[in-house]
């Protein structure tokens, strides 16, 4: 486990507000994120900086990011429920 990301910043940044992403997101956070290799790591941080509005859209797949590793990291968490 990568220790560059420190988990309980990652996790309360997964808390947005909005319940569509939070259950998404906190419990990837808890399960997943730690286990994950660095560079998907690096993607899911990179992910968190994004607008609420921005994340949502992804989430329901109404747009995509134009960055690769953020369709990634969307792909991992959506295959993680």
């Amino acid at each position: 486990m990568s220790e560059k990301h420190n988990f309980q910043r990652v996790r309360w940044h997964s808390r947005r507000g909005m319940l569509e992403l939070d259950l998404a997101l906190v419990p990837f956070a808890d399960k997943h994120f730690q286990a994950l290799p660095e560079a998907d790591q690096d993607a899911y941080v990179k992910l968190l900086e994004a607008e609420d509005q921005d994340l949502l859209a992804w989430r329901l797949g109404h747009s995509a990011p134009e960055n690769p590793d953020l369709v990634r990291i969307l792909q991992i968490i959506k295959n993680s429920q």
